[in-house]
């Protein structure tokens, strides 16, 4: 994606098989997306070394695996992770749009 402006709610997708994502821009500094995910859906628990992470709940309500917590948020909550930390989507409990910004983000080489 390359606009500067752009609508989350027009730009979220949804698949009935595992969680969607939507990458929104992606440099070394940052990288920001959507990840979608239809009820009892997931992400599995994982950590990113030297790098914060935050999920802003768009629409939906979820359960989140923060370290060794489990938060439910909702719509206009922030989950924040920060570097080194497990952290993961433990089941969508509707369908559920989260914007999630990972920095300082290093691309995979392709």
């Amino acid at each position: 994606m390359t606009e500067r402006v752009s609508n989350v709610e027009e730009l979220a997708r949804f698949t009935p098989d595992k969680m969607a994502k939507v990458t929104l821009s992606e440099s070394p500094r940052l990288l920001l997306g959507l990840n979608c995910l239809e009820p009892g859906q997931s992400q599995s628990a994982h950590a990113h070394a030297g790098a914060d992470k935050f999920y802003y709940v768009v629409s939906g309500r979820a359960l989140f695996l923060v370290g060794a917590a489990v938060v439910e948020a909702g719509p206009g909550d922030v989950v924040v992770c920060p570097a080194g930390e497990t952290h993961g989507v433990e089941r969508a409990m509707e369908r559920t749009t989260l914007l999630v910004g990972i920095a300082p983000f290093q691309p995979k080489e392709k």
